[in-house]
């Protein structure tokens, strides 16, 4: 085997190499992409739960607030006639 055919050869080895660890660590970094994509919409979910919660809470207290401030106007309505 001459030198020339043997620098192809390890030239092409090596190639090939590199080309199957770059595929890899690729397939590797995308897996952990798409995993972080779902973890990312599962905390966006649970903020989302929270805060038709939190909405929800303000409702009933918005409506509570609104049945006082009625009741204190009707108490204060006799007395101002």
């Amino acid at each position: 085997m001459s030198v020339t055919s043997k620098v192809v050869l390890g030239v092409s080895v090596v190639l090939t190499l590199s080309t199957v660890g770059t595929v890899h660590l690729k397939q590797a970094w995308d897996r952990e992409r798409l995993h972080q994509g779902v973890v990312r919409d599962l905390e966006r979910l649970e903020r989302k739960k929270e805060n038709l919660r939190l909405l929800e809470q303000q409702k009933v207290l918005t409506r509570h607030l609104e049945e006082e401030r009625r009741r204190a106007e009707a108490r204060l309505r006799p007395q101002d006639t």
